[in-house]
């Protein structure tokens, strides 16, 4: 991974959490309410840009700092725990299939790793 791939991924991440935040928001809420949905979708938004940020941060270090090894391996933790965790959630919002709930904490933890990592490559700074 490169940091020009990760300022990339932030951007379709950034930009989708937009578009998927705006359609549940206006045109899905009254039926994520309904189906007692709607916190469980701003969660996923959330989590969705809280990592973005991060990921942009990091595209933006790794551009500054290219000799910090590790930060590739931190980008895909977030990138995979995004996909997984957020994308669980929407899916679990969207379609009711609950046993998805199940998926999300193993994206959770993706998620977390990706902060283990960048911590253990801030080691080297």
């Amino acid at each position: 991974m490169t940091s020009r791939l990760i300022i990339q991924l932030a951007a379709l991440l950034g930009g989708l959490g937009v578009g998927i935040g705006a359609f549940g928001a206006h045109g899905l809420r009254p039926m994520l309410e309904t189906a007692g949905r709607f916190d469980t979708f701003e969660t996923a938004v959330r989590y969705q840009f809280y990592h973005t940020l991060a990921l942009l941060a990091l595209g933006v270090l790794w551009t500054a700092r290219p000799e910090l090894r590790g930060l590739g391996t931190t980008a895909w933790l977030w990138v995979a725990g995004v996909v997984i965790f957020s994308g669980s959630l929407y899916t679990l919002c969207f379609t009711g299939i609950t046993k998805l709930g199940a998926v999300a904490p193993l994206g959770g933890l993706l998620l977390i790793a990706g902060w283990i990592s960048l911590l253990l490559a801030a080691r080297q700074v």
